[in-house]
């Protein structure tokens, strides 16, 4: 029983996102919603449940289905004095509004010699392990980070969910919210009044002493999951959570890799042109002498992301994957 009573208390990750919008729209009138079917039906992972309901259609918008009607319309909004989040359904339709992403919301500030901000925020469901196929499972924080101008956070868990939404919206410079598909019904402790986490501030999620595991979103609790298994086997795993990719948090990182000397990156986004190349690059400029082995990157096959359960396993980071490379670095 006491179980049951402690999971009631729990916050579920689509509860926390619909929770951490609606804590920034009660403090600040000008933060307002857009998106497709955001408003009575809750969103389509209900992570915008009873927000029209607070807070009426004068701030939650339903929109056509148009990525680039969506992110135009926030951008619009954003430089003319409000603060939109901004939902497009499936991190993989950020393609569709790629020019206003990519080459228009980010330069604004610097174009106009900080005349003109974009306080913005896009959020977007994100990652595989689902079996929704090639054009609704990609990992596409790596499409994001190519972009200067860009924040770019991905929270892990509810807490997490609900401190950086609220870092994101008061944030000046427009922010990329990835909320990853995989999480959505995993549980956690409910954050607390006020909570707010810096962008850019990585989060040491277990301590170990032999090999530094560095993860995102949802490779974090699999990347616990492997620290647990190796931990049976004498291997003292620490696991880093990076939370952001911009701001990136490499002192985190660094004092960790000062610690164990080994240094492995999981990562779902494809190996080619993964998040993971960047942080090891600047390991490689600013921490190479804390090294004592190569360094091991785990990420996603290079190949569009299949539909069935047995491909897509071979293709994304698991469990295994991650132990029998923390495993055979360990021993190097």
């Amino acid at each position: 029983m006491a179980d049951v009573s402690t999971d009631r208390d729990l916050l579920t990750y689509r509860e926390a996102v619909a929770e951490g919008i609606a804590r920034e729209m009660r403090r600040d009138p000008d933060v307002v919603c857009l998106g497709e079917d955001i408003g009575a039906a809750g969103g389509v992972f209900k992570t915008t449940a009873g927000l029209l309901k607070e807070f009426g259609p004068e701030r939650v918008w339903d929109t056509p289905i148009s990525e680039q009607a969506i992110v135009g319309a926030a951008m619009g909004a954003a430089m003319t004095g409000l603060r939109p989040v901004a939902e497009i359904m499936f991190s993989d339709f950020l393609a569709c509004c790629w020019d206003y992403l990519a080459n228009e919301i980010p330069k604004v500030r610097y174009m106009t010699g900080g005349q003109v901000t974009v306080p913005l925020v896009v959020r977007t469901a994100n990652g595989g392990g689902l079996g929704f196929g090639a054009q609704h499972s990609q990992a596409t924080e790596n499409w994001a980070l190519t972009v200067p101008g860009l924040k770019i956070a991905a929270p892990a868990t509810p807490s997490d969910v609900i401190g950086m939404m609220a870092a994101a919206v008061r944030s000046d410079d427009p922010v990329v919210f990835f909320e990853h598909k995989g999480l959505l019904a995993s549980r956690g402790a409910p954050a607390p009044p006020d909570h707010v986490v810096e962008l850019g501030r990585a989060a040491v999620v277990r301590e170990g002493a032999d090999v530094t595991l560095v993860a995102l979103a949802a490779m974090v609790p699999l990347a616990l999951t492997a620290a647990s298994r190796l931990a049976q086997e004498g291997i003292d795993v620490e696991v880093v959570d990076l939370r952001c990719l911009v701001p990136l948090d490499m002192a985190t990182v660094l004092a960790s890799l000062a610690k164990t000397s080994r240094l492995v990156t999981v990562e779902e986004n494809p190996y080619q042109g993964g998040w993971g190349a960047t942080l090891v690059a600047v390991v490689a400029d600013e921490g190479f002498g804390l090294l004592d082995a190569p360094v091991r990157r785990i990420a996603g096959e290079c190949v569009p992301l299949p539909f069935a359960d047995a491909l897509e396993e071979r293709v994304i980071p698991t469990a295994d994957k991650v132990v029998a490379a923390v495993r055979s670095l360990a021993a190097y």
